[in-house]
C-alpha cells in the first residue's frame, strides 16, 4: 500500500475494531463511492442504491464479484458536498464478524476502491472544508478520552468551540491589516487615517481573550495526559492495599511480609475526575537484598519524577526512620498528600510531625475502603477545572503554541502602537499574529504539520 494519499481515489476501510461485535461498519469516500458500493450491495427492494435519498438505511444483500453472498446487511449513502468528507460516501453496516468485514472490504477493493490510510477520511473532511483543523484533532482526542471531562471537552472542540473563540480575533486582525495596507499603499486616496486608540482597544481585548484561553492549557494537559503520581511509604504501610482499593481489583500482591513489592507497579485510575498514572513503589527501608535495593531506588526516583505523591503511613504504628524517608522522598513532588492508613485500628502515629511536611493529611482504611471519597475530593481540588465552557480548554500543545505566538505578537503590536513606532512594525506583528491563528484553525498550516496530525489517527477514521 502506498504511503501517500490521492484525494481523487475512492477509499474504503473498516471503521470499527477488529473484534467480534454486533455491528461492523465499512466506510467509503470518493467520487466513485456510491457506484462501488452499488456493485457489491443489492437492495432487497430491487431498486438501485443510487435511487435512495441520502442518509437512508437500506436493507440488502452484500455479494462479491463471484456473486457469493457475504452478508445480509444495511447500507447508507451521502452525496457530495453534504457528507462527512465533502465527497460521495457510503457505509455498509454488516454483522460484526472480522471475517465478514474482511471479505466485504476485499470485494470493494475488487470493484475499484483502495485501502484508506490512517486518518484519511478526516483529512479529506479537513481539506474539503468540512472541518477546521482543531475539529479534526478533536476527533482523535474524543476517541482517546479516558475521563468524562476529557470527552466533554473534545466534543466541544469537535463542535467548533476553539474556532468560535478565535474567529472574531482573526477577523479583527484582518480588518486592521487591511486598513494599514490601504493607507500605506494608497496615500493619495480618501481613506480614514489610523485610529490608534481604537486599534489599541481592539488588540487589548484580543490579548485578554487569548491569554484567558492559553491559561487553560496547564489543566488541559492534565485532562489529556493525566498526572504522574506515586505511592510511597515504608513496607507494610498499606501502599499496595491502597492501590488495589483505588483500582477496585487486586492488582498488587498484599502480604504481611515486608518487601513484598520489589518493583514499581503502574496503573491508571481516575480520582476526582483526574486521570492518575499511578505507581505503587517498593517499601522504603535500608536493605542488604540487592533486588529489593533496586526497588527502593526506583521508588525514590518515581517520587522525584511525579507531580503528585501519596505518602502512606501506618496510623497504628509510631513513626519510624523508614516513615521519615518517605516524608523526604515525598518532598520532591510539587503536590503531596499524607494518607494515614489503618484508621480502623487504635492510632499511635504522631500527626504533628507529618503535618510539618504535608498541607493535606487524610485518614483511610485501604482494606475496608474507608475515606477514599475524601481522597477523591482532595485530588479534585488540587487540579481544579478552569472556568471555561467545555471545548474551550486547550489540551493540545500545537494549539497552545499557536495561541502563545499570536499572543506574543499582539503584545508587540500594542507596545509598538503605544510607543509611536512606524506603521510597518505594527503591521508585521499583526500579520504574525494572524499567521499563528491561521495555523491553529488550518487556514495557513503546512503540509508536514497536517501529515503529522493525521498520523495519530487509526485507519477508518
Amino acid at each position: 500500500m502506498s504511503g501517500t494519499s490521492n484525494t481523487s481515489d475512492t477509499i474504503a476501510s473498516i471503521a470499527t475494531g477488529n473484534v467480534i461485535s454486533a455491528i461492523g461498519i465499512i466506510r467509503l469516500s470518493g467520487s466513485e463511492a456510491i457506484n462501488i458500493a452499488s456493485s457489491v450491495f443489492l437492495p432487497s427492494s430491487g431498486k438501485s442504491l443510487s435511487d435512495y435519498p441520502d442518509r437512508t438505511l437500506v436493507l440488502g444483500v452484500l455479494k462479491n464479484s463471484r456473486e457469493e453472498v457475504l452478508d445480509h446487511c444495511l447500507c447508507t449513502i451521502s452525496r457530495a458536498p453534504n457528507s462527512y468528507t465533502g465527497e460521495n460516501t457510503a457505509e455498509l453496516h454488516c454483522h460484526g464478524s472480522p471475517t465478514v468485514l474482511r471479505l466485504a472490504l476485499e470485494a470493494l477493493f475488487e470493484s475499484g476502491a483502495r485501502q484508506a490510510l490512517a486518518g484519511e477520511f478526516t483529512k479529506r473532511a479537513f481539506l474539503n472544508g468540512r472541518l477546521d483543523l482543531t475539529q479534526a484533532e478533536a476527533i482523535i482526542d474524543l476517541i482517546d478520552s479516558e475521563t468524562d471531562e476529557a470527552a466533554k471537552n473534545a466534543a466541544g472542540q469537535l463542535g467548533g468551540a476553539i474556532l468560535r473563540r478565535t474567529d472574531g480575533i482573526y477577523s479583527q486582525l484582518v480588518d486592521i491589516i487591511s486598513h494599514y495596507h490601504a493607507v500605506l499603499d494608497y496615500p493619495d486616496e480618501d481613506i480614514d487615517e489610523f485610529r490608534i486608540e481604537a486599534y489599541i482597544e481592539t488588540l487589548e481585548q484580543a490579548r485578554g481573550e487569548l491569554r484567558s484561553l492559553l491559561e487553560t492549557f496547564e489543566r488541559g494537559k492534565v485532562m489529556k495526559s493525566g498526572v504522574r503520581a506515586a505511592i510511597v511509604g515504608r513496607p507494610n504501610a498499606g501502599k499496595s492495599s491502597l492501590l488495589n482499593a483505588l483500582l477496585g481489583f487486586d492488582r498488587a500482591i498484599v502480604t504481611e511480609i515486608p518487601g513484598t513489592t520489589r518493583d514499581t507497579i503502574e496503573e491508571c485510575v481516575t480520582l476526582g475526575g483526574v486521570k492518575l498514572r499511578l505507581a505503587d513503589t517498593a517499601g522504603l527501608r535500608g536493605t542488604s537484598d540487592p533486588i529489593e535495593k533496586i526497588g527502593v531506588d526506583r521508588a525514590i526516583s518515581a517520587a522525584s519524577l511525579s507531580e503528585l505523591v501519596l505518602a502512606v503511613f501506618d496510623g497504628s504504628e509510631e513513626l519510624s526512620d523508614e516513615d521519615r524517608e518517605a516524608i523526604e522522598a515525598a518532598k520532591a513532588a510539587k503536590r503531596r498528600i499524607a494518607v494515614i492508613n489503618k484508621c480502623d485500628l487504635p492510632q499511635r502515629i504522631d500527626l504533628s510531625v507529618i503535618k510539618e511536611s504535608f498541607e493535606t493529611v487524610l485518614t483511610v482504611s485501604a482494606l475496608d475502603k474507608i475515606g477514599l471519597d475524601t481522597l477523591d475530593r482532595e485530588i479534585s481540588s488540587l487540579f481544579p477545572m478552569p472556568q471555561a465552557p467545555a471545548g474551550e480548554i486547550l489540551t493540545n500543545s500545537r494549539h497552545a503554541d499557536a495561541v502563545g505566538r499570536a499572543l506574543a505578537s499582539i503584545d508587540e503590536a500594542i507596545s509598538a502602537l503605544k510607543s509611536g513606532e512606524t506603521p510597518d512594525v505594527v503591521l508585521t506583528e499583526a500579520e504574525n499574529a494572524l499567521s499563528a491563528l491561521g495555523e491553529l484553525s488550518g487556514k495557513t498550516v503546512r503540509e508536514d504539520v497536517t501529515k503529522r496530525i493525521f498520523e495519530r489517527f487509526c485507519v477508518g477514521k
